[in-house]
């Protein structure tokens, strides 16, 4: 394996030293098939492995003047060359643009929404004003005040299952209530 490494070394000294063509053909037919699996598993499709290969081998061929032997492996060089392009085409790829989002519909409640809102509200004060007080109170208590039915309990000094039965039945009034106003 050390003699393969040397004789990349001096056909790719021979390409920087001598513009040696057939020393770059074995370079080239030595790294084209290596670079384009990497390009491959890296992630590449669809034609743009070869392109970056071909990029690669230019770049050997226009660069070989810069090629160390004493500071870097020919196999190290070219393939740093390979996965510096690859960064150089990722930056270029324009970003994915996300898919138009729909315009969201303002939360803020229009003049009708406000009426209609008025309305319901005066129609349940009117439905809640028909049931029994005692309905209307642990109703309000635990629906407005947003009280918990067993603190309700506490406070009135009534079972809990009396607070849950006046809630279900106060409940059951104003649903036949607003039925009755409900279009």
């Amino acid at each position: 394996m050390k003699n393969e490494l040397s004789d990349l070394a001096r056909d790719l000294i021979a390409v920087r030293d001598a513009r040696d063509r057939a020393a770059f053909g074995r370079l080239f037919d030595h790294f084209a098939p290596r670079l384009k699996a990497m390009l491959l598993r890296g992630g590449l499709r669809d034609g743009s492995a070869e392109d970056v290969v071909q990029d690669v081998m230019l770049a050997v061929w226009h660069k070989a003047a810069q090629f160390d032997p004493h500071r870097a492996d020919a196999a190290a060089w070219i393939y740093g060359i390979a996965r510096n392009r690859r960064i150089d085409m990722a930056r270029r790829r324009p970003l994915a643009q996300p898919e138009e989002m729909p315009e969201i519909e303002s939360l803020e409640p229009d003049a009708a929404q406000i009426l209609a809102l008025q309305q319901e509200a005066a129609q349940l004060g009117a439905a809640l004003s028909r049931l029994a007080p005692e309905q209307a109170d642990a109703l309000r208590a635990a629906y407005f005040d947003d009280i918990p039915h067993s603190r309700i309990s506490e406070m009135t000094g009534l079972p809990l299952g009396t607070i849950k039965s006046r809630i279900r039945l106060g409940l059951d009034r104003l649903r036949h209530e607003l039925r009755k106003i409900a279009p």
